[in-house]
């Protein structure tokens, strides 16, 4: 039973269904480039080289026999598929890098907004001690009387 609820825990998590995703989309985007290259491309190259099937391209040693054009359309297929998705990534790190960007701006909005606001607070903030003119003693800054020597701290306050 652990198994199984390891196994529903693995596949609920975001990558593995992001993953499947993936794959199922690149099936499908396989299967399309295959019928553009299989349909269109090598047709028109074929007319190209004066109704060359590449298809038909095969070498044969002894009884063997190697497609040539068979690797060919994989080949192409391959390359149609390597530079999509390289151009989809381009995109995607240009995207990523437009939001680091904005993020990193906004962040350094916020903490210039922060810096002021805590310049403004250290200016209004009154200290908390203050010292008695007649003993040199330590008292709390709003006091009006000295602790130690019961002296008046009302007119004169050194800080």
């Amino acid at each position: 039973m652990s198994l199984l609820k390891e196994f529903k825990e693995f596949a609920m998590k975001g990558n593995a269904i992001d993953l499947a995703v993936g794959v199922v989309i690149g099936g499908a985007f396989q299967t399309i480039v295959t019928s553009l290259v299989n349909d269109v491309i090598m047709p028109f190259t074929s007319i190209l080289t004066g109704n060359v099937d590449y298809k038909d391209w095969i070498i044969e040693i002894g009884t063997s026999k190697i497609q040539i054009g068979s690797f060919i359309t994989a080949v192409i297929n391959f390359l149609i598929i390597a530079f999509t998705i390289f151009l989809v990534l381009k995109y995607m790190n240009k995207l990523n890098q437009k939001l680091d960007e904005l993020n990193r701006a906004a962040t350094e909005k916020m903490n210039k907004k922060a810096k002021r606001k805590n310049k403004k607070e250290e200016i209004k903030k009154e200290p908390d001690t203050k010292i008695c003119p007649y003993c040199l003693s330590e008292v709390p800054y709003k006091a009006t009387k000295c602790s130690h020597c019961t002296s008046d701290l009302i007119e004169k306050i050194v800080e």
